[in-house]
């Protein structure tokens, strides 16, 4: 069974994982947590380039186990026809890893071009900064110098995208809306 992918992406203290677990709720459905997270509160929050790689593949497999796992579910389960929401995908590690190291392995380039999505919701930096113990850029220049960077990895793929802005209420709104169109129409576009 083919599910529909929405991924979550935008700098970091942008409500990505708030606005996926919102969605999983409102839809009755599942979404991929960040790998990065786990793997930093794991490891350390110090990482190399090299890391990045590893945290890219954990990515993936966490997406892959999740859907997997959706295909094994009863044809009955109401989860089977609801979109998959994703906490980032390898677009954050290209920028990530651009922004950081000024480069980015040729495998993530490559993931990027293989893997398919339905959806993109770009959210923006208008919240405010919350601090968490992996979090590396509080100022707000940074912060939108980084959602350029994600909006021209937006305009530069063939995936509908929308950005995401304003309070949590008015991001929910604005995404459910997205995804209601979407799942409406297979020919959509945004």
């Amino acid at each position: 069974m083919q599910f529909k992918k929405i991924v979550v992406i935008g700098p970091e203290s942008t409500g990505k994982s708030f606005l996926c677990k919102q969605l999983a709720q409102h839809y009755n459905s599942v979404w991929v947590p960040e790998y990065a997270r786990e793997y930093l509160l794991t490891n350390g929050k110090e990482y190399t380039y090299e890391d990045l790689s590893v945290i890219a593949a954990g990515q993936i497999n966490s997406e892959e186990t999740i859907l997997h796992d959706l295909s094994e579910l009863d044809p009955g389960n109401p989860a089977k026809n609801q979109p998959v929401f994703i906490d980032t995908d390898l677009y954050v590690i290209k920028v990530w890893s651009e922004f950081v190291f000024n480069r980015c392995e040729n495998r993530v380039l490559n993931q990027i071009a293989l893997r398919n999505y339905d959806l993109y919701l770009l959210c923006n930096t208008d919240l405010p900064w919350e601090k968490d113990e992996l979090r590396e850029y509080p100022d707000i220049e940074t912060r939108k110098k980084l959602f350029h960077y994600y909006k021209d990895a937006m305009i530069n793929q063939s995936a509908p995208w929308v950005q995401i802005s304003g309070k949590y209420d008015k991001r929910l709104s604005l995404a459910v809306d997205a995804v209601d169109k979407l799942m409406g129409n297979r020919s959509f576009k945004l």
